[in-house]
């Protein structure tokens, strides 16, 4: 009887130790699983249980880890062959462990830059047919290039006297910039990982994730929040220092330049790469939209109609708005126009009034002659991304 006891004992501890192990691995797959591109993970609606995954990680850990250290020693009495196993299987745990946490963590993956290098012309390093995401604030502007930016995901900043982080999402190609400050304070966020294919971060106090195609707490305890979305533009370096001439420029980190863009097949539409290829067809997936939000309403405008037409007119929620294209092919603006009734064409680079006389530089936006020279027109947020990120992230959007 006591043989039997102490057999069945020896099993139940060595049933501990294949749970244990069997999961350890599958909590450190499960944590990378739906919040990185895996098959079929994008797709699913799994965002509440991948943040219940990471947030009970560790106490997750502690139960199976502490079901191995039980069960360690009677699993390695087995007889013959079988406790060999032990240590293949104690190793593929901690190999498991170890790419999940260090080969495949996002912020392990994309790293920020040890310091940020802002340079003006003179000294800026960056080719001038880059595309960057500019901002100008209180007198002061920046420009931060897609070839860094698109690495980092993030990058935190003062333009004006007032802090910004400019994001991107080159799987959504979408570019924000955001104010970090959160219930007052300025709030740090790190690269978590993804969901529906766009990028999410993490608030260092609360623990909160943030979608980075529109400012929204997703999950934790600001759930429903939104960070506040501060205007940027995407264009050119050379089309944006010849409106902010005096614009600081930023420099990549020498720590990363293996990680850089090194070419322009992103920033044209020429890569075919699964996640951050385009499609150059319209209203496909992977096909370029601008979009453009105003009073609770959403509206998407093709890239290949725009590139044509040069030149939209439209309405977005009763806001009367004009989207143009640059001569180059690649810098876009869009501006609220007086009234519905005034309209404009376009005219080598600049946007003649269908009504008065006024003509105004596009960029700026600002009257060059006509009855008031001092008129503008007011910017509006223009967003080029992936129709697919457009179409999720403001769902019923309307297409031009």
């Amino acid at each position: 009887m006591t043989n039997l006891r102490a057999r069945a004992r020896a099993s139940s501890l060595r049933m501990a130790f294949i749970v244990g192990v069997i999961g350890l691995i599958l909590i450190e797959l499960a944590n990378i699983y739906f919040i990185m591109p895996m098959p079929g993970s994008q797709r699913m609606r799994s965002i509440d249980e991948a943040y219940l995954i990471h947030s009970w990680r560790w106490p997750l850990r502690f139960l199976f880890g502490a079901m191995v250290l039980v069960g360690v020693f009677s699993a390695w009495r087995a007889p013959g062959w079988r406790k060999w196993l032990v240590p293949v299987a104690l190793l593929l745990a901690g190999f498991v462990a170890y790419v999940a946490n260090f080969q495949m963590a996002a912020d392990h993956m994309f790293r920020q830059a040890s310091a940020l290098n802002m340079q003006p012309l003179e000294r800026n390093k960056v080719a001038a047919d880059r595309l960057v995401v500019g901002v100008d604030m209180n007198g002061e502007s920046r420009a931060y290039p897609l070839e860094f930016i698109g690495y980092h995901h993030q990058v935190r900043d003062t333009v004006g006297g007032k802090e910004v982080l400019v994001s991107y999402c080159t799987v959504c190609r979408t570019g924000r910039v955001f104010s970090p400050i959160v219930g007052g304070r300025s709030e740090t966020f790190r690269l978590v990982g993804m969901d529906h294919f766009n990028a999410m971060f993490e608030d260092k106090t609360t623990k909160t994730w943030w979608r980075q195609a529109n400012g929204e707490a997703v999950v934790g305890d600001l759930k429903g929040s939104r960070l506040e979305e501060l205007p940027s533009w995407q264009v050119t370096l050379k089309q944006w220092l010849v409106l902010h001439p005096r614009s600081l420029v930023m420099q990549g980190d020498p720590k990363f330049a293996g990680e850089y863009a090194k070419d322009y097949a992103f920033e044209r539409g020429t890569s075919r790469k699964t996640l951050t290829g385009t499609d150059t067809a319209s209203w496909h997936d992977k096909s370029w939209v601008v979009g453009i939000k105003s009073n609770g309403h959403t509206k998407a405008y093709d890239w290949n109609r725009l590139r044509y037409q040069r030149i939209v007119n439209d309405d977005v929620g009763g806001t009367p708005i004009v989207l143009v294209m640059a001569p180059d092919n690649v810098s876009y603006y869009a501006f609220e126009r007086r009234d519905k009734q005034t309209r404009f064409a376009l005219r080598r680079d600049s946007l003649i009034a269908f009504l008065g006389d006024s003509l105004l530089a596009t960029g700026r936006a600002y009257a060059l002659s006509g009855q008031n020279k001092t008129d503008t027109l007011r910017a509006v947020n223009a967003s080029q991304e992936f129709w697919h990120s457009w179409r999720t992230f403001q769902p019923g959007t309307e297409r031009y």
